[in-house]
C-alpha cells in the first residue's frame, strides 16, 4: 500500500496544507526554518505512528490557539463539524487487493484508493472505501463446499439480512458455519467496514518518524533501558539502541544475566561489523573506521546513572591512527547518521512496513556528507516511501525536482493577520507560487548543478535533453555555411532532462539579475497548460516562451517533427540497423499521430528491437557526426523550419 496524497487542515501552524501529492520513493519538503515542515511530518506520523501512543491529535495543544476557543463553542453548539486533522489517501497494490479478493471475490473493490481522515481526539478516524455488497454476495455464494440448491438461493439474495437468514435455514456442515461467521461479521457495522477495518486496514504501513531527538546516546544502562521499556517510557534515544541490540539478535534481559561472554562478544562484533560495513560505504568523511560495542558490570567511576547494574558502550576505533573514542565524542553528524542506521536496519531486518518521515536529516553534515546520505537514500530506501524535510541545498537531488515540494507560510512576514485562506503553512508543487525565500533550497541546488556543468550563460535557450543540444547545433552550423540564420552562438543551451522540469528551471534563472531566458520546448497536449503557465504567471515574456510546434505547422511536436518524416525514419534505421529485425518504413506508421518519435514506439511495440531499447539520443548522435554527409538530404522545407526558429530566438538576445 503506497500514499499518494494527503492534506492537513487546523492544526497548529496550519490551516489548510492543500493537497500534498505523495512521490512513489522520495518526497522532498524544502522551506525557510519556522515555515512549517516538521508541522506537516507531525501530522502525518500521528495517523498511523509506530508508537501507539502517539496516535493522538490534542484540541487543546494542537488547534491553531488563535481560535481554539471559538473551535470548542462551535463544535459544542453544532455550529460545525469536527476538524479533519489529516485526509490521506493511499493506493491498494496488488497483494492489498488480492488479501481481499480471496475473500470476496475480483469485483467486491470498484477502486483501488482508500481515504482515511483523522479527526481530533484518541485515534479517532473515518474510512472512506467503496465496496461492492452484491458482487461480495455473489462470491461468497459460489462455493464449491456448499450444495447447488443453497448456492441457487445465496446468489439471489438481494441483501445480507436475507443472506444470513437463507445460511440460518440450512443444513450445518462446516462450511456454512465457516460463511455464517464471516457474514455475521460483515453485518454488523456493513461490508465496506468489515473489509476496511479487517482486511485493508491492518496492513497500512506504519509511520516512523526520526529526528535529531532519536540520536543514540552511546552508551546507555541496561537495566535502567529495561524498566523503561517495562513502564512504556522508553526515551525517543532508546529506539536506535533497542534497534542494535535487535540486530545482534540479543535480548536485553539475557544482556544483564548473560552465562557465555564469547556469544555474547560474537553477536555485538557482528552487529558492528555489519553497521561498519554500511555506514564506510555511504560515510566518504572517513573510510577507516570500525564500530564496536562492549557489555560490562558497572563500576563505581561510570558517569551518573550507570553505576550499578550492567552497562553497554558503543565505541569507534580508528584503524589508521589505531585510537578508540566513545561514540558520543564523535561528530553529531555521525552520531544522527549510525543511530538512523541502528534503527532503520532492525526494520528492514524485520520486515516492517513502514513509511519514513525524517525531519532535517543530515542537518550536522557538511555538503558532501549531505550528500552521502542522499546518495544511502536513492539506494538503500527503495523498499520504503521516504517524506523528509530540509532547508540545505545539498540535501535536493537536483536531477529530481519533481519530488520537491514547497513548504511556506506568508503570515511569518505579513504585518498584519492576513486572511484564512492565505494563512498558515502552505506546501506548494508548483514553484511559481513559491516566494523568493521559499525557492532559496532550490536555488542552491541548481546552482550547484549548473556549476558541474557549465551549461549557463546570461542567454540561456532551456531545451529539454541532449539530443535537442546536437541537432540545434548541428543544424545551426549547415544553415551558416549556406549562408543563412543560424542558432547565434550568445545562446548557452540548458538541458534540464525532461518538460516537468521545465518550471522550475525557469523560476529560478527567470529571476536573477542579468539572466536572459527563453525556451524552444517540446509540447504535446498534456504539456500545454504548464508551458503556458510560464508566461502567465509572467515568469517569462510570451515571446520567450517557444515551441517546437509553433515551427513545424503542428499541435504537437519534438525537435525531431521539424525534419519531415522520411527523413527521420532514415536515421533512426542507419542508427538502429544491427538491432531493427526490418528496417521502419514511414508508410507502416500511424500518419494520425503527429509525434513522430510516438509513431516509431508505438512500431517498436509490435516489433521489438533485438536487443536493448530505442531512444532519441542516438538518432541525433548519428545526425550530428554524419551532418556533412546527410545534409544534401534535407529538405528545404526542414531548413525554413529551423531558421525561423533561429530568427525568432536570436531576436531575445540581449
Amino acid at each position: 500500500m503506497k500514499l499518494t496524497e494527503f492534506r492537513v487542515r487546523e492544526f497548529r501552524s496550519i490551516w489548510d496544507s492543500g493537497p500534498i501529492k505523495v512521490d512513489n520513493q522520495t518526497t522532498c519538503f524544502v522551506g525557510k526554518n519556522e515555515a512549517g515542515k516538521t508541522t506537516i511530518l507531525d501530522a502525518l506520523y500521528r495517523t498511523n505512528p509506530i508508537r501507539k501512543a502517539d496516535a493522538v491529535f490534542d484540541v487543546t495543544y494542537d488547534y491553531p490557539k488563535r481560535e481554539v476557543e471559538d473551535y470548542r463553542f462551535a463544535v459544542e453548539n453544532g455550529e460545525r463539524d469536527e476538524a479533519v486533522v489529516v485526509e490521506c489517501r493511499y493506493e491498494l497494490d496488488d497483494d492489498d487487493a488480492r488479501a481481499v479478493s480471496s475473500i470476496f471475490g475480483l469485483k467486491v473493490l470498484k477502486d483501488k484508493a482508500v481515504t482515511r481522515k483523522t479527526y481530533y481526539g484518541n485515534d479517532q478516524s473515518k474510512f472512506l472505501l467503496i465496496a461492492d455488497d452484491a458482487a461480495a454476495r455473489k462470491h461468497l455464494a459460489d462455493n464449491p463446499a456448499l450444495p447447488e440448491d443453497l448456492k441457487a438461493k445465496l446468489t439471489h439474495a438481494p441483501d445480507w439480512a436475507i443472506f444470513a437468514t437463507t445460511l440460518d435455514t440450512a443444513e450445518a456442515t462446516e462450511a456454512v458455519a465457516s460463511l455464517k461467521a464471516l457474514v455475521k461479521k460483515v453485518q454488523e457495522k456493513g461490508l465496506s467496514h468489515y473489509v476496511f477495518n479487517s482486511l485493508v486496514w491492518p496492513r497500512a504501513p506504519k509511520y516512523l518518524y526520526f529526528d535529531e531527538y532519536y540520536q543514540m546516546e552511546g552508551q546507555a544502562n541496561l537495566n535502567a533501558l529495561i524498566a523503561r521499556e517495562d513502564a512504556q517510557t522508553l526515551a525517543d534515544s532508546d529506539y536506535p539502541l533497542i534497534g542494535l541490540i535487535n540486530l545482534a539478535r540479543l535480548d536485553l534481559r539475557k544482556l544483564v544475566a548473560t552465562t557465555n561472554t564469547t556469544e555474547l562478544k560474537n553477536k555485538l562484533e557482528g552487529a558492528g561489523n555489519h553497521l561498519t560495513t554500511r555506514i564506510v560505504k555511504y560515510w566518504s568523511q572517513n573510510r577507516h573506521i570500525q564500530m564496536r560495542f562492549d557489555v560490562r558490570d558497572a563500576r563505581p567511576e561510570d558517569p551518573e546513572g550507570m553505576r550499578a547494574g550492567v552497562n553497554v558502550w558503543g565505541e569507534v576505533y580508528d584503524t589508521v591512527h589505531w585510537a578508540t573514542t566513545p561514540m558520543r565524542n564523535r561528530s553529531r553528524g555521525f552520531v544522527w547518521f549510525f543511530s538512523f542506521l541502528a534503527w532503520y536496519e532492525d526494520i528492514k531486518r524485520q520486515k516492517q512496513n513502514v513509511i519514513l518521515l525524517l525531519d532535517e536529516p543530515g542537518l550536522s553534515l557538511h555538503g558532501r556528507a549531505q550528500g552521502d546520505l542522499l546518495r544511502y537514500f536513492e539506494a538503500e530506501l527503495s523498499g520504503h516511501q521516504l517524506l523528509y524535510t530540509t532547508h540545505s541545498p545539498f540535501m535536493i537531488d537536483s536531477t529530481k525536482f519533481e519530488r520537491v515540494r514547497i513548504v511556506q507560510d506568508l503570515g511569518i512576514d505579513a504585518s498584519q493577520a492576513l486572511p484564512r485562506g492565505e494563512d498558515g503553512t502552505k506546501v506548494l508543487s508548483n514553484v511559481f507560487d513559491a516566494t523568493e525565500d521559499s525557492l532559496f533550497p532550490l536555488q542552491g541546488a541548481l546552482g550547484y548543478e549548473i556549476q558541474q556543468t557549465l551549461f549557463i550563460g546570461p542567454n540561456s535557450l532551456i531545451v529539454e535533453g541532449p539530443a535537442d543540444m546536437l541537432f540545434l547545433r548541428a543544424v545551426s552550423a549547415e544553415l551558416e555555411r549556406e549562408g543563412r540564420i543560424g542558432l547565434s552562438e550568445r545562446w548557452v543551451l540548458t538541458p534540464v532532462g525532461g518538460s516537468g522540469k521545465v518550471p522550475t528551471f525557469v523560476a529560478l534563472l527567470a529571476p536573477q539579475k542579468g539572466m536572459n531566458v527563453a525556451t524552444l520546448l517540446d509540447i504535446q497536449r498534456s504539456d500545454r497548460p504548464l508551458i503556458e503557465d510560464l508566461y502567465k504567471k509572467k515568469l517569462l515574456n510570451k515571446k520567450q516562451v517557444s515551441t517546437y510546434a509553433d515551427f513545424s505547422g503542428t499541435d504537437e511536436g519534438d525537435v525531431e517533427d521539424m525534419f519531415d518524416r522520411d527523413f527521420y525514419v532514415q536515421l533512426v534505421n542507419a542508427e538502429f540497423a544491427k538491432q531493427l529485425k526490418a528496417k521502419i518504413a514511414s508508410s507502416k506508421l500511424n500518419a494520425k499521430e503527429p509525434r513522430i518519435l510516438k509513431a516509431i514506439e508505438a512500431w517498436l511495440a509490435e516489433n521489438p528491437l533485438k536487443s536493448g531499447a530505442f531512444g532519441h539520443y542516438r538518432p541525433a548522435r548519428y545526425f550530428s557526426e554524419n551532418v556533412t554527409a546527410l545534409w544534401p538530404s534535407v529538405s528545404n522545407v526542414t531548413k525554413d523550419r529551423f531558421e525561423a526558429a533561429f530568427k525568432h530566438l536570436n531576436s531575445l538576445l540581449k
